[in-house]
């Protein structure tokens, strides 16, 4: 694989996150919350189980191989990393965004979830010393404010950051867990078995939270009509969009991944666009190609 395909990895993983936000949309009138997070999540390892455990798996592999990159042996410390990653990313960050987008607006909900890429990059920065080209950081500054007007269509009036404390506090919270297993993902994607550690992020933490949902009593009633979306989403957006996100982060590192993972919004909206039939101003129309100009100046040499 060359360099290049890091890029194209990223780009992926964000258009199949992208359209979770939709598909949950319709899910989440007659689901819970949590009960939705936990049976995606939970989905996508039992996906990726029967991947790893079917003949696609050597092609999978394959594809994915970087020879001066990878290692092939899985050793107690990256268990122990995944472990830190599941609880960080699977289990905290869901369950403190939920909460909070129950206790916020969801146009101060939005403008907050690009603090994600923030925090993907300062932690890259700080702790695991990944350095960008100049380039790179006008990308990064491209991409934030394309990200802040799109997710929040200018509407700045309609913020209320004052206050709905609680909520706004809980989910930058999850922005934090989510920016730290951003870059702690990092340290196990370099193994040659991503298939198998991804399925194991994904049913771990998703059985954590369908515990946690019913330790806490939630109704767990499901339409029918809900099974193909939660399928979906759970196959594509959280199992396959995760993957294709720890390729990414071995070729190109957490600094630039993340920060590229964030143009997800761009999609969602898109997707919300076309089978939603949701509006899609000039403004956001803008912003998504302030986005997208940021991706291509992180791109090229």
């Amino acid at each position: 694989m060359t360099h290049h395909w890091g890029y194209v990895a990223a780009v992926a993983s964000a258009v199949l996150f992208g359209m979770a936000a939709t598909l949950n949309k319709i899910v989440l009138k007659d689901v819970h919350p949590l009960i939705v997070a936990g049976l995606i999540y939970f989905i996508a390892g039992i996906v990726l189980f029967c991947v790893r455990l079917s003949p696609l798996q050597k092609l999978v592999l394959s594809i994915m191989e970087t020879p001066t990159k990878t290692e092939t042996a899985i050793g107690k410390r990256d268990f122990e990393i995944l472990a830190m990653v599941i609880l960080s990313g699977a289990v905290v960050a869901p369950f403190l965004f939920l909460y909070g987008l129950s206790e916020t607006t969801a146009v101060n909900a939005s403008l907050l979830s690009n603090a994600e890429a923030l925090f993907t990059v300062f932690i890259a920065l700080l702790f695991f010393k990944e350095r960008g080209a100049r380039k790179d950081y006008v990308g990064i500054l491209l991409l934030i404010i394309g990200a802040i007007f799109l997710t929040t269509n200018a509407e700045f009036q309609k913020l209320s950051l004052a206050r709905e404390i609680l909520g706004n506090a809980l989910i930058v919270g999850a922005c934090l867990f989510w920016g730290i297993d951003n870059n702690l993902s990092k340290l196990v994607s370099k193994k040659r078995d991503l298939v198998l550690l991804t399925a194991l992020k994904c049913s771990i933490g998703g059985g954590i939270l369908l515990f946690l949902s019913i330790s806490l009593k939630i109704n767990f009633q499901i339409p029918l009509f809900s099974l193909p979306y939660l399928f979906s989403v759970g196959a594509f957006s959280i199992g396959f969009s995760i993957l294709l996100f720890l390729f990414a982060l071995r070729e190109i590192g957490s600094m630039k991944t993340g920060i590229i993972f964030s143009t997800s919004s761009l999609f969602g909206a898109a997707f919300a666009l076309i089978v939603l039939r949701e509006t899609f101003s000039l403004i956001q129309l803008t912003a998504g190609f302030v986005m997208l100009l940021g991706v291509y100046v992180i791109y090229r040499k």
